[in-house]
């Protein structure tokens, strides 16, 4: 009895832990979309009229990492990447708590407390978690939680570092940038200062370097399943890397909010691509997804390049201010749009997806020749050939059934 009660006790316990992480993970989420939804909330009731203080895009971004954080560190405990969504969530919103508490106290006047120039100086280098942690230790560990091999371990060790001696000298300057006027307690007067903020900016750099880099080595040395996991956080990096230029260039000739929606989209494509790539990637075909990508991805630049063109042609040509530039400009776009899709859809299919391109070539020349074969022997060879071609299996073999 005392060994058969042994295993069921190791089950219990095991579920036990489960309850607990899963308890965790949820609760570290909960906080972080609190404490983002209350620095939203903060900015209203101070003053409806300015939004500019709270980053909505910031927010949007920190509520997808806690979702995918607690999705992941639930259902996956072991593997650190849900832990480090959640922890830059939390870090994002801690600064937003920090940055409203300052300025709540700022706001009848000069406060020299220590606790509001401890927020300020927290809320000047806030950033820094939420930006360099994705781009260094997400790449090093994604998709399992582990490094590729040991030799990778200085680029970690580079990147902690570099984001350590971040937030130390940040932390420790004055004036803070954010924040002039409000003392820093934490603020050093000392010569080192300068060059351990230029060493800690040269470790993010090998660090952001290597993190992409070891990426790319684990793209090399992975199975199937790895690399379908790959392909999707590429995917979205690849769609922010477009996106985000694209939006800035175009920032004033767009309507109002429709760059800022765009590079908010994309980015949050990032945790989603993540999430995805951990739990769900096999109900979904990556590849669809990446043909989707180029295809929509070109064609938007194409469109926006032609239509700011040829507002500007159209200004040049009629009045600056008249609206049929505009006009003739959106009807010009809309009637590109079906044969530019088309062409583009053809152009990534045989640069990029060469075998799927020469099998539907095939199937049509085929097609086309089906219906002036009328021998069986010679149409049964040519369908062999053809499967063989298109499908590539290890045997083919034809039946019909007899008169």
């Amino acid at each position: 009895m005392r060994r058969a009660g042994r295993p069921v006790a190791a089950m219990n316990a095991t579920a036990a832990r489960g309850a607990r992480t899963r308890r965790l993970g949820w609760t570290l989420a909960l906080l972080a979309v609190a404490l983002l939804a209350g620095d939203f909330v903060f900015t209203l009731a101070s003053d409806a009229n300015d939004l500019g203080r709270s980053d909505p895009v910031a927010g949007a971004i920190g509520v997808a990492f806690s979702i995918v954080g607690a999705l992941v560190a639930s259902r996956q405990p072991r593997n650190a990447i849900g832990w480090i969504f959640l922890g830059v969530a939390l870090s994002t919103g801690l600064s937003g708590a920090a940055h409203n508490f300052v300025e709540y106290h700022l706001a009848d006047g000069p406060d020299q407390r220590w606790l509001v120039g401890a927020a300020a100086a927290y809320s000047d280098v806030g950033w820094i978690p939420f930006v360099l942690v994705p781009a260094t230790v997400l790449l090093l560990l994604f998709p399992d939680g582990q490094l590729v091999s040991r030799r990778w371990r200085f680029v970690a060790r580079f990147a902690i570092a570099g984001i350590v001696l971040g937030l130390l000298t940040g932390g420790a300057t004055e004036p803070l940038q954010d924040y002039p006027t409000v003392n820093n307690p934490f603020a050093i007067d000392s010569s080192v200062l300068g060059p351990l903020t230029g060493l800690g900016f040269l470790l993010m750099i090998v660090g952001i370097a290597g993190s992409a880099a070891s990426l790319v080595a684990r793209y090399r040395r992975a199975g199937h399943p790895e690399r379908e996991q790959i392909k999707w956080l590429a995917t979205a990096g690849a769609v922010v890397a477009v996106t985000f230029p694209l939006m800035i260039a175009l920032y004033d000739v767009l309507p109002d909010g429709v760059a800022d929606i765009g590079i908010m989209l994309s980015v949050l494509g990032l945790p989603a691509a993540a999430g995805v790539a951990i739990l769900r990637y096999r109900l979904y075909d990556i590849d669809v997804v990446i043909n989707r990508t180029l295809v929509y991805g070109a064609l938007t630049a194409l469109l926006a390049g032609a239509y700011l063109g040829t507002v500007l042609l159209l200004q040049l040509v009629l009045s600056p201010s008249s609206d049929l530039a505009i006009a003739g400009s959106t009807l010009a776009v809309a009637a590109l749009f079906r044969p530019a899709r088309t062409r583009i859809q053809a152009l990534v299919d045989r640069r990029f997806f060469r075998s799927k391109y020469d099998a539907q070539r095939t199937l049509e020349a085929f097609t086309a020749r089906l219906r002036d074969q009328v021998s069986l022997d010679a149409l049964s060879d040519e369908l062999r050939d053809v499967v063989t071609e298109t499908m590539h299996p290890a045997h083919v073999s034809i039946w019909m059934r007899p008169q």
